[in-house]
């Protein structure tokens, strides 16, 4: 049986990221970054990438499940690259454009999986 979680990567910008992370929010998606930490910590103009991985079933509301636990990889200010998680509502990231070729999506896959990046936590509490 085919996944129902889909096997890409879409870039999206700073400003999609956060309100796709205020979504994760508002529906009371346990993956999420807190209102205002994007806006505060994001590269303002990089792109960032999200990759899902989980079919996530939270259950308190079942009109929300299932949803998509995405890999991110993103760009904070300092120009690190980090590693995040962000749980997605799967008609928001299907919305997204499909903009990435097939070996620039599997480069961000290798980097998310293997690139020993710092996690979200691990930057944060370097740099408060």
């Amino acid at each position: 049986m085919p996944s129902p979680v889909p096997r890409t990567v879409k870039a999206v910008d700073t400003a999609t990221l956060i309100q796709l992370d205020t979504q994760a929010i508002e529906y009371g998606f346990s993956r999420n970054h807190g209102r205002g930490w994007l806006a505060e910590h994001a590269a303002p103009l990089a792109l960032h990438y999200l990759h899902p991985f989980l079919l996530h079933r939270a259950g308190r509301r079942p009109e929300l499940d299932p949803h998509w636990r995405c890999m991110l990889l993103l760009t904070v200010r300092d120009g690190q690259e980090i590693f995040s998680l962000l749980d997605v509502w799967p008609a928001s990231f299907d919305r997204l454009p499909e903009t990435l070729d097939r070996a620039a999506k599997q480069a961000i896959v290798d980097r998310l999986n293997h690139g020993e990046l710092s996690t979200q936590a691990q930057w944060a509490s370097l740099n408060p």
